[in-house]
């Protein structure tokens, strides 16, 4: 994991490359909506997207973690399959029923029924490379969900440039990068993580929240300004030292949230003695949220070394992937 961690820079350049080669076809039927299938670490990526995307596209993305459609899904849909291996069983059912549906389909995986699928029946997908842990392969389904919608015309090309500017952000900031990291682990070990972030950074602390999940074997969860000062922000009165909140800074906020923020730090700072914040580095909103994201993965790794666990163990998924093909 350290290894794939470290290769996060040189995943965007390759994933960059793959999508230079490719090319889709146009829908038959205008795209008045669009639905991204993925769940796990094959979806986050969708979820991330979307937030970058949302103050210029101009239909509405919807991200499905389901078997199933939602019924506004139609021929008008433009239906993506994200599935690092190409089986997830929910992404996979949903693409079916989207081929029933007579929806434009593209599908990004490394393989699997997915790519057979798309095969078979002739639509577009691309290929990654494969072989890792889907939550290490975050680069590429974000470069060629980016690609996709830029190339159906829907998105400019220049956000797939920002994400090679990120890369040069990345390495030459590498070594405050780790510094951070391990500040957040030593801040986090022994206590319950906290994340919060103006929700157009909401696909970056879910990655978050899973990240610590999988590679930290750590429970937390995430919230977003301004609503949770619509409600946890009560929940605080029972809050104490056990507690450890990370807040994003990103520099960017709606001026009245970051007003929110600054007084919702004070507070929970009040109440569990430290909160720790995580200020982000880049000159665009791709830039910042990939900056945030490779120092919450380095943070997830540390932390794995204090809590002694195993980063790449996911057995019990294995359990439950193997339970669920017996029903």
């Amino acid at each position: 994991m350290k290894n794939l961690i470290e290769a996060f820079p040189q995943n965007i350049i390759d994933a960059i490359a793959i999508g230079k080669g490719k090319t889709y076809q146009q829908p038959k039927n205008e795209i008045k909506n669009i639905l991204i299938c993925g769940l796990g670490g094959s979806g986050i990526g969708a979820k991330i997207v979307s937030n970058w995307v949302q103050d210029e596209i101009k239909v509405p993305i919807i991200i499905s973690n389901e078997y199933s459609l939602p019924a506004f899904v139609d021929a008008n849909t433009l239906v993506i399959g994200s599935s690092y291996s190409g089986n997830t069983e929910e992404t996979t059912m949903s693409i079916a029923e989207a081929k029933e549906i007579g929806c434009h389909i593209i599908g990004i995986c490394s393989g699997g029924h997915l790519a057979s699928f798309c095969e078979e029946n002739g639509y577009d997908y691309v290929i990654v490379p494969g072989g890792n842990p889907p939550r290490s392969a975050l680069a590429f389904s974000v470069v060629q969900l980016l690609d996709i919608l830029a190339k159906l015309g829907l998105t400019a090309a220049a956000n797939v440039d920002k994400m090679r500017s990120a890369v040069d952000l990345l390495n030459a900031d590498n070594a405050e990068i780790h510094a951070k990291a391990k500040e957040i682990a030593d801040f986090l070990f022994g206590k319950v993580g906290i994340y919060y972030a103006e929700t157009k950074y909401e696909g970056v602390i879910v990655r978050a929240r899973q990240q610590f999940n999988e590679n930290s074997k750590y429970l937390g969860w995430h919230h977003t300004i301004p609503e949770m000062n619509h409600n946890e922000l009560v929940g605080w009165t029972g809050g104490d030292a056990r507690f450890a909140p990370l807040f994003f800074c990103t520099g960017d906020l709606h001026p009245r949230n970051q007003k929110r923020l600054e007084i919702t730090m004070a507070h929970v700072e009040k109440i569990c003695g430290s909160i720790y914040k995580l200020e982000a580095k880049g000159d665009t909103f791709i830039e910042r949220s990939l900056y945030l994201i490779n120092v919450v993965d380095w943070a997830s790794y540390y932390l794995c070394n204090l809590n002694g666990a195993d980063i790449i163990d996911i057995a019990i998924i294995d359990y439950l992937k193997g339970e669920m093909a017996k029903f």
